[in-house]
């Protein structure tokens, strides 16, 4: 008898274009100018074939409800509002939603795109992150943004007037030259702004982005760690909350549950163009991974059978792709989703909890796998020892200068 059970349900939606690629971005994102403008974006080709993804994915998830859906991109507030309404009752017309769903748009701070927000309220969005990034001039323009300083001020307060009851600011820091000082100022912005989510996050460069062939100074590690240290202090001292390795809350239920449900290990479909997903298969008693094809032209033009495949993850790897999600929420996750979201027993890797445990990584609890306030600073070393069976050469491709590839698992 399989230990699997159905997790929550969620979907991704990848809209891949923007105004601009973003010197340290390595979504699969493509700048406009590669088409001619914003009026050559093939919104109704794209929704059409959105929905015709949806449905080939439809027979995997068959008596399911959706729990979350996550617009994302690119920059999908480039979009209509009338595209968006019909996107997502498109949606809702293939497969049921929960009656407190939550859907979530990614928005730019831009005058063209904030004008829109009540739009995008009236067809179903009830939930935006609006990534900020920076309320420096300096720094925005260092970071490829193409808003300025006071665009994104206003889009906030944008979205307090469209309605939106909760909305996210994302924010960087640990940018190209910046002080303390400036790194603060940027967060008492945003805390000032009201919002009831903040994701506030370093900056890291990536493979695939110009920062990488170009690499930025950026600030030396002791400063990192006291940007660090004040922030958490400001963020909790106006009441928000860290649940997550970067995210903060005003209170519990202003949580995004779509990101929840990704570190709780739960199910998502994937579409639009270099979409993943993640799905229990209880037939067939495992968890399978599905990603369509990264290109928009490619997705577009292919046939809706030649633009996904599926692989299922191997038993091996489960323990750490379980683990890379969950100890990234500072409460952990009750014990039985190990089994349940698994299926495999909490005995395959009790040594590794036992070990973490002695070294003062996780919580000694019956109840909750949950890292300890040194396991959360020292992330990727409790990670490390969930990760079996792979040999040495695999392992160090896997951990490169103490930090988690997560790629090579996906």
């Amino acid at each position: 008898m399989s230990l699997l059970t159905n997790p929550p349900l969620s979907l991704y939606i990848h809209i891949p274009w923007c105004i601009r690629k973003c010197p340290y971005c390595d979504f699969n994102s493509h700048g406009i100018k590669q088409l001619g403008g914003l009026d050559d974006i093939p919104e109704q080709e794209y929704i059409d074939r959105l929905l015709v993804d949806l449905e080939q994915e439809l027979p995997l998830v068959w008596g399911r409800r959706l729990h979350s859906i996550f617009i994302g991109g690119g920059t999908p507030s480039l979009f209509s509002a009338e595209g968006m309404d019909r996107l997502i009752s498109g949606v809702r017309a293939r497969i049921p939603f929960e009656g407190d769903i939550e859907i979530t748009m990614e928005a730019n701070p831009g005058t063209f795109e904030a004008e829109r927000f009540a739009g995008f309220r009236q067809a179903g969005v009830n939930r935006l992150s609006i990534g900020v990034q920076s309320f420096d001039a300096r720094h925005l323009e260092l970071l490829g943004r193409v808003h300025n300083p006071e665009q994104a001020i206003a889009a906030a307060e944008f979205a307090h007037q469209a309605g939106f009851s909760s909305f996210n600011l994302d924010l960087m820091h640990g940018l190209p030259d910046q002080t303390i000082e400036q790194a603060l100022s940027d967060l008492q912005t945003a805390i000032d702004l009201k919002p009831q989510h903040i994701s506030w996050y370093q900056l890291t460069i990536e493979p695939n982005t110009l920062f990488y062939q170009q690499p930025p100074t950026l600030p030396i590690d002791d400063t990192l760690w006291t940007i660090q240290e004040q922030g958490q202090a400001l963020l909790q001292q106006h009441s928000y909350g860290q649940y997550e390795v970067s995210a903060y809350a005003r209170e519990p239920k202003f949580r995004s549950q779509h990101n929840l449900n990704y570190w709780q290990f739960g199910d998502y479909l994937g579409i639009g163009a270099g979409a993943h997903g993640k799905i229990t298969r209880l037939d067939l008693e495992q968890i399978q991974r599905t990603t369509k094809s990264r290109h928009p032209k490619d997705y577009l033009q292919k046939s809706v059978a030649d633009i996904r495949t599926s692989q299922p993850i191997p038993a091996p790897e489960l323990p750490f792709e379980f683990m890379l999600n969950a100890l990234r929420l500072l409460d952990g996750v009750p014990t039985t989703y190990f089994q349940q979201r698994t299926g495999l027993l909490l005995s395959d890797i009790q040594p590794a909890i036992n070990e973490a445990i002695a070294d003062g990584l996780l919580h000694n609890s019956k109840d909750r796998i949950e890292p300890t306030e040194k396991g959360s600073l020292f992330l990727n070393e409790l990670l490390q020892r969930f990760i079996k069976d792979e040999p040495a050469q695999n392992k160090n491709d896997i951990i490169k200068d103490g930090q988690i590839n997560i790629k090579t698992l996906n």
